[in-house]
């Protein structure tokens, strides 16, 4: 059975994500069991609220590990805290460790404007990937966040968009992706990149 893992850690919009795959006619499972995770076809990580405690919760029953080396094997995609926790280490309230999927930091927005940054923005693409394919430059998304992701290498930066600053609103490193902008809530262009994703790996 083909299916992708939505990975259940206590922290997270599941059931949005939920739907707009199986709108596309993903067949998904919500889960925090290593063996599903293992022997799902791709694996979407969302997240919402504070990355240490999304840190932890991933740490507790040891998914974070579970995680990385699912990540050698197989798609992964991050979504908005999600996505943060892909990178090395967050600043949001204290210094915490993330995944280390991709290799930066994740920083409070550095902007004169209003946090968090709510609501839909244009996107750059940059450096092709498979993540975006059939998606036009300038495709409106949605987001919601006051810390981004900052990639030590920008060859890992997939796409941009601005608040004032340049920020990164997605990347790619191997297998690994992430959106930090919530690709079920951005109508057309959101269920396109996860068409893409759920395509992957079949």
């Amino acid at each position: 059975m083909s299916y992708t893992a939505i990975v259940d850690y206590g922290v997270g919009n599941l059931k949005s994500v939920t739907n707009a795959m199986r709108y596309l006619g993903l067949d998904t499972c919500i889960t925090g069991d290593e063996a599903v995770l293992e022997r799902a076809d791709a694996i979407i990580l969302p997240g919402v609220g504070a990355f240490p405690d999304a840190a932890e919760r991933l740490r507790g029953p040891g998914l974070d590990r579970v995680l990385v080396r699912q990540a050698a094997k197989k798609p992964i995609l991050g979504i908005c805290l999600g996505m943060q926790l892909l990178f090395d280490v967050g600043e949001e309230v204290r210094e915490c460790s993330g995944l280390g999927l991709v290799h930066g930091s994740v920083r409070r927005i550095k902007t004169d404007r209003k946090l968090p940054h709510i609501g839909w923005n244009s996107l750059s693409l940059q450096n092709h990937s498979p993540l975006f394919q059939g998606l036009e430059e300038g495709a409106w998304v949605y987001f919601v966040h006051s810390f981004c992701g900052v990639a030590e290498h920008e060859t890992d930066v997939i796409a941009r968009t601005e608040y004032g600053p340049s920020l990164v609103a997605a990347v790619s490193h191997g297998n690994v992706y992430g959106c930090q902008f919530h690709p079920e809530k951005s109508g057309e262009a959101g269920l396109q990149i996860l068409r893409n994703f759920g395509g992957l790996n079949r």
